[in-house]
């Protein structure tokens, strides 16, 4: 029953391995509101430190890199949590280039608040 139990072992590290590179792919997931003048982006990223997490911005794309460095790494028998993330994400707004751009990391959640450049002319119905 050894190679069994070794067999099943390589094969849910393999699983894990294959699930994390996934959720390393499509995470963080992100929400975005238009605030005032600002554009409100409300990204998770449980299980990383402030010190881990580097945010850019170049034109309208909000660029995220987050990884983790983990201490335990003995025997691991499944591991599906995301260690690194890289996201690149295209803004729906045009962004203000000489405004402050402000964020804030709590509990896992980070919220970043943009400032936005308001086009277009109101117009009115009769």
């Amino acid at each position: 029953m050894g190679i069994v139990n070794y067999m099943a072992k390589e094969v849910a590290k393999e699983i894990g391995n294959k699930s994390r590179e996934f959720y390393e792919f499509v995470l963080p997931p992100v929400d975005m509101y238009l605030e005032d003048d600002s554009l409100i982006a409300v990204i998770d990223l449980p299980g990383f430190d402030k010190k881990d997490i580097r945010l850019t911005l170049n034109k309208n794309i909000l660029s995220i890199t987050a990884e983790k460095h983990e201490s335990r790494t003995e025997n691991p028998v499944y591991k599906q949590r995301p260690r690194v993330i890289d996201k690149k994400i295209p803004l729906p707004v045009q962004v203000k280039d000489d405004d402050v751009i402000s964020a804030k990391l709590v509990q896992g959640v980070l919220t970043v608040r943009i400032p936005i450049v308001k086009n277009g002319k109101q117009i009115s119905i009769e």
